[in-house]
């Protein structure tokens, strides 16, 4: 999963901002990924060692004269370039304490940006649309500029990319309205141009990006509603010719953000990678309302997967390199390192849920895991919609409330009301438009739950987990309120289908899952596999003398201690008693059914081990001793060979077992240690324990034969009846 880490002051910025304007030009990257070089909007330029956090040296122009172009760096020349009142273009050295001094050039048009792309050349994009390679433009500074955009055309955003060993100028332009992407390669000479789809009138991109990949470039843009689109555009499209029409530029809903009420003022996102997205300036969907975020969205998941605060204003900027994010806010330029693992989602969680529930349960929604890691062509899922649902949608009228709509009907309509239209809902749209709508209904039904004590549609949040477009990044105070309402199938129902539980929020439901009185949880409703399950657990029969793994309740002789007497003894009898009266406790559950059914969800949710200790420290004693109890009774009827485990039911694995009671012990051992109803415990613990240890070391033992036999050499000429022994030393 993706994670922010603790960021860092970079440098201060001027004190000349407004809600655009952050005081920085840009931040480019320098001689190797630690050196940044930062352009303020006014006449300096300064270079910085990231890792230090200390400027290491800066130049500034003259007064009167102003920087309008970022300065890059020229990683063949071990050069600066940076561009003064838009015409005048100048080159120094690091060594060079004047700019002033250092070699400049006019040139006969205005210059919009300098590019640096890696392993390329730089290049000069002037307003008026033209390229040309730096070398070239300073051997003949004066030379014509050709005017590539129409009149009331500017140029909007602009960066390079290396495609193919080829070097792109990408840029976007507005006029009147309307936005148009152009693609131009220098070298040959040729130009793409596409117009973007319209938005919502009267909004205008607030920021784009661009990224190559599978040999086309993709660019990311955010408008003000919070829609992130992507349109995949060609390298080797067609080339535009002199008065030819814009070729249109599909796009795609990428992700839909919660905005609010009102329409985004300042934000920017960038492309981490294919499947992640950062965005800055946006609430977070459980925050409240003027609160700024840094937040890393899975696109290929719809979930949210980091957040971070950011405080004072946001400018709407943001740079990415080398794992950095650069953010200004406030009075400061942050650098925040970031992390995207390229794993699948299952294995950055920690540890894998139960193979046979993750097939039988998986989201419709969500694309596979072959074509996320593969590419291969995703198939519409057969699951996607059942047989009822289709009949409800045939048999119901085709207009009903929107998503908005049901929305504003959560804030004041009563239960009855709201539960009809989020289920009418529900029943006309496919999972696909569900998807961006899911979490604002979830997170409206819950914000208005903690608000007020009488509304609570426990069946309405089940529907809404069941979608499996929800996640609990989505709405994190969703499995709390269940928690706080008692609505254990609800908590059920998210252990089981939300992949990004915290260890904090699992440790939370464990501690109230064991303390729960066995009658109030005899009680409640829960969901029939897992139930199913314990009842069929409970119903193996007490035969303990044959079991799996290795196991024997009865210790061998290497396992006893010293006995002072042999035969039929007094003390060997007496000894022989007390283990069986501890076997049929063994085999006696300490919880009721329901009760089990909740702790088992607990053993197989996604966990990471060294997040999940400190939570357990929380536990007190009593609950740590009756949660090892349930786990001893769980290994000893799971390991019986007369128990038969049925693929379709949901139950924790005897892995999940063995690593809760590591756990668990790891987090309690000093305590159990001195407590006397823990004593028969943990010996208990530590005979079975022992016994897979053996089991293991036997197992060892018979693979170095196998091996040993593999290597043997066959004789070729053995006869048909003779008879070979092999001795294995």
């Amino acid at each position: 999963m993706a994670a922010l880490y603790e960021g860092y002051t970079l440098c201060g910025l001027l004190q000349v901002q407004t809600l655009s304007d952050c005081g920085i030009q840009g931040v480019e990257v320098g001689a190797d990924s630690d050196h940044v070089i930062v352009t303020d909007c006014t006449r300096s330029v300064t270079l910085y060692k990231v890792s230090d956090q200390k400027p290491l040296s800066s130049w500034t122009v003259k007064q009167g004269q102003t920087l309008t172009c970022p300065a890059v760096y020229d990683s063949e020349s071990k050069e600066y370039v940076a561009v003064s009142d838009n015409r005048v273009i100048r080159v120094w050295k690091e060594e060079h304490v004047l700019i002033d001094k250092a070699f400049k050039a006019t040139v006969s048009a205005d210059v919009w940006r300098i590019h640096s792309a890696a392993g390329g050349e730089l290049v000069v994009l002037f307003q008026r649309g033209a390229v040309k390679t730096l070398e070239s433009l300073l051997s003949a500074p004066q030379q014509p500029i050709e005017e590539v955009l129409v009149q009331d055309e500017d140029i909007r955003w602009s960066t390079t990319i290396v495609a193919m060993t080829q070097l792109f100028v990408i840029f976007t332009t507005e006029q009147k309205g309307d936005h148009f992407l152009y693609l131009h390669k220098p070298n040959p000479d040729s130009l793409q141009r596409y117009r973007l789809e319209r938005e919502e009138p009267g909004l205008s991109p607030l920021s784009f990006c661009a990224t190559y990949r599978d040999q086309h470039i993709h660019l990311l843009y955010l408008y003000p509603n919070g829609h992130i689109y992507q349109s995949v555009v060609p390298v080797r499209g067609q080339a535009a010719g002199d008065g030819e029409q814009a070729l249109p530029l599909p796009r795609s809903l990428l992700l839909k953000l919660p905005v609010g009420d009102g329409l985004l003022a300042a934000a920017s996102a960038l492309a981490l990678d294919e499947a992640h997205v950062a965005v800055v300036g946006v609430p977070h969907p459980s925050a409240g309302a003027g609160k700024d975020f840094l937040c890393i969205w899975n696109t290929n998941f719809q979930t949210l997967q980091a957040g971070k605060e950011m405080t004072g204003k946001i400018y709407g900027r943001m740079w990415n390199y080398s794992g950095k994010l650069f953010i200004p806010h406030g009075k400061a330029l942050s650098v925040i390192p970031y992390d995207c693992p390229k794993s699948s989602l299952a294995s950055a969680l920690g540890k894998l849920q139960q193979a046979g529930t993750e097939e039988s349960k998986a989201a419709a929604s969500v694309p596979s895991w072959n074509s996320i890691l593969h590419g291969e062509t995703a198939q519409p899922s057969k699951t996607m919609e059942t047989r009822r649902a289709k009949t409800r949608r045939k048999t119901q009228p085709a207009t009903g409330s929107t998503a908005d709509q049901v929305l504003e009907l959560i804030k004041t309509a009563p239960v009855e009301e709201v539960q009809r239209e989020v289920e009418g809902l529900l029943s006309r749209a496919n999972s696909q438009e569900l998807q961006p709508s899911v979490g604002q209904l979830a997170s409206s039904l819950v914000s208005r739950s903690l608000a007020d004590p009488t509304f609570y549609t426990s069946g309405t949040l089940a529907q809404l987990v069941h979608t499996q477009c929800l996640c609990h990044s989505l709405c994190p105070d969703l499995l709390l309120l269940a928690l706080e309402k008692k609505d254990y199938l609800l908590c059920q129902l998210c252990l089981q289908l939300f992949p990004d539980i915290p260890e904090a929020i699992t440790c939370a439901c464990l501690r109230i899952f064991v303390s729960i009185p066995d009658g109030d949880a005899e009680t409640v409703s829960l969901e029939p596999d897992s139930v199913s399950f314990m009842r069929t657990l409970l119903a193996v029969g007490g035969d303990v003398g044959d079991l799996q793994n290795g196991f024997s309740p009865v210790p061998t002789r290497k396992d006893q201690p010293d006995e002072p007497s042999r035969g039929g003894s007094p003390v060997n009898a007496g000894t022989e008693d007390s283990e069986r009266t501890m076997d049929r406790a063994e085999q006696t559950c300490p919880v009721g059914l329901h009760k089990a059914v909740l702790l088992n969800e607990v053993l197989q949710t996604a966990y990471s081990d060294t997040l999940l200790l400190p939570h357990l420290k929380d536990l007190t004693t009593q609950q740590v001793t009756l949660f090892l109890q349930y786990l001893q009774f769980l290994y000893m009827k799971c390991s019986q060979e007369s128990f038969t485990k049925t693929p379709r039911l949901r139950s924790p694995t005897l892995a999940q077992i063995l690593d809760w009671v590591c756990l668990l012990l790891d987090a309690h051992f000093t305590v159990l240690v001195i407590t006397t109803e823990a004593k028969d415990l943990l010996l208990n613990l530590h005979k079975f324990v022992k016994s897979q240890v053996r089991l293991f070391s036997e197992l060892g033992k018979i693979e170095g034969s196998l091996l040993d036999l593999h290597k043997m050499k066959v004789k070729k000429d053995i006869g048909q009846y003779s008879i070979e022994v092999i001795e294995l030393l």
